[in-house]
């Protein structure tokens, strides 16, 4: 499937080759399919099928409620005036071309889907049919393709831990090799999979945290970068359960400390070149790739409102933690909200990239890419001025001279990102009405569930949900 293609059911052909996917995926022992995709809460929503059952999910879909447009985190529902109630049904229509048989769950196949109504529309709720929607955009309106990653940050604990308590399954240091050796078997089985599974796998290491590791990998279009998000955390999952250990991606699983990031890297590219390396601008940027970030820096308070989503997001994004919580960029530069990667020396025309650090993975990828790249191409419409960098951390400059330097502090509360949410009409419209107003009441609900806990209270209630 094209990143352009806004329809993908009934297709010309598809039903055949599902039908021949399906003996084929027989005959490799696979008997069912996992359908999946993610809601405006930043959880990942599954169906199965048969694999017999394959081509007929291809032709007609596979129904499933609007309602979990609404759901929160904990499964509790609110609503809008469009979405929220029992009635209706949607259709979910799985991507052949990203159909990857999972190689930590034998016997499985896995498949992001598209959500089409039964008149056979594209659902307006539907994060990944906005995310390819925006990105057709681009390359109309402007030429411009994109490649993106999202880095994958999570934590061990142990399988055996009483109720829901996180105890690291690891005792190494933050980045040593104690805690690589401690987790060898393991990784190595991940690193195998994800391999068997066709994900460029560009490094793994221990991460800073307690028990905590990353994983990075190859940038795709957006589009399939976001499936790459969803398909690798349910792989670490998988294969973290077969060795006894369980595993959470949320922002914080503590009241205090380090939490777990999903940063995303973008960059722009026009006719094969990017839009990031090999211009006049500062750190070798075109002038087009200083207002995509200038776009993306002013729409920062608005946008952590789809990018740290959760009231746990808030746990992580402290300041002097390299969590990015100021309105600022600096060329690689990690307490900067915005960081901009120039590559080493040789390879700058490739390597070259936005990284957007006030981002965790209770943010739906779909919408998270969707958001930023909204933002981004606001900027490059408008020709944004891009202001003076940051070098150091924010936190440590003058109140009046940060002011002076348009140097803010991003939200602190999720009621705050949707109050600057609401006001942002780039985001709103890039959206569409059903979708912003599905998020606004999500963020709000999301809020209101922990209200009176504190900052132990709310890392656990999201501990184990993401």
């Amino acid at each position: 499937m094209s990143e352009s293609d806004p329809v993908p059911g009934g297709r010309p052909g598809e039903v055949e080759r599902a039908t021949a996917l399906s003996g084929e995926l027989t005959g490799q022992g696979v008997h069912g399919v996992v359908l999946a995709y993610v809601d405006t809460a930043g959880i990942a929503r599954v169906k199965t099928v048969p694999t017999a059952k394959l081509a007929a999910a291809t032709a007609w879909g596979v129904g499933m409620s609007p309602v979990f447009d609404t759901f929160l985190a904990d499964d509790s529902i609110v609503g809008t005036d469009v979405l929220g109630s029992p009635d209706g049904d949607l259709r979910l229509y799985p991507d052949l071309d990203r159909l990857t048989v999972l190689a930590a769950q034998p016997g499985w196949a896995w498949a992001p889907v598209d959500r089409i109504t039964q008149e056979g529309a594209p659902h307006p709720a539907c994060g990944r049919t906005v995310l390819r929607r925006i990105v057709a955009g681009a390359a109309e309106r402007h030429g411009i393709t994109f490649r993106a990653a999202v880095e994958v940050e999570w934590v061990v604990g142990r399988g055996d831990a009483d109720g829901d308590a996180f105890v690291p399954a690891v005792s190494g240091p933050a980045y040593g090799a104690a805690r690589q050796v401690e987790l060898s078997d393991c990784a190595a089985d991940l690193l195998a999979a994800l391999a068997a599974q066709g994900v460029d796998v560009e490094q793994f290491h221990p991460e800073y945290a307690a028990g905590q590791f990353e994983v990075s990998v190859g940038a795709l279009g957006p589009v399939a970068a976001a499936d790459h998000s969803v398909l690798v955390r349910q792989t670490i999952r998988a294969v973290s359960a077969r060795h006894g250990l369980r595993v959470s991606f949320a922002p914080a699983v503590l009241g205090q400390g380090v939490g777990n990031g999903g940063h995303l890297h973008l960059s722009a590219w026009r006719d094969g070149t990017n839009l990031h390396a090999g211009g006049t601008a500062r750190y070798g940027m075109t002038a087009e790739a200083e207002s995509f970030v200038a776009g993306v820096l002013g729409h920062l308070p608005a946008l952590t409102a789809l990018t740290a989503p959760s009231p746990a997001s808030r746990l992580r994004l402290r300041p002097s933690q390299w969590a990015g919580v100021f309105t600022a960029w600096g060329r690689e530069t990690r307490e900067a909200a915005l960081r901009i990667v120039t590559g080493t020396a040789g390879i700058r025309d490739r390597a070259a990239n936005l990284e957007v650090k006030p981002v965790d993975l209770a943010a739906n990828p779909y919408l998270a890419l969707a958001s930023v790249i909204a933002a981004g191409l606001d900027g490059l419409t408008s020709s944004a001025p891009l202001p003076e960098e940051i070098t150091g951390d924010p936190a440590r400059l003058d109140p009046a001279a940060a002011a002076a330097r348009g140097v803010r502090r991003l939200p602190v509360t999720l009621t705050e990102s949707v109050a600057a949410f609401r006001t942002d009409g780039v985001l709103r419209e890039a959206l569409g009405p059903v979708l912003a107003d599905a998020v606004i009441a999500v963020r709000l609900g999301e809020a209101g569930s922990v209200e009176g806990l504190d900052d132990d209270g709310v890392a656990a209630a999201y501990r184990w949900k993401y």
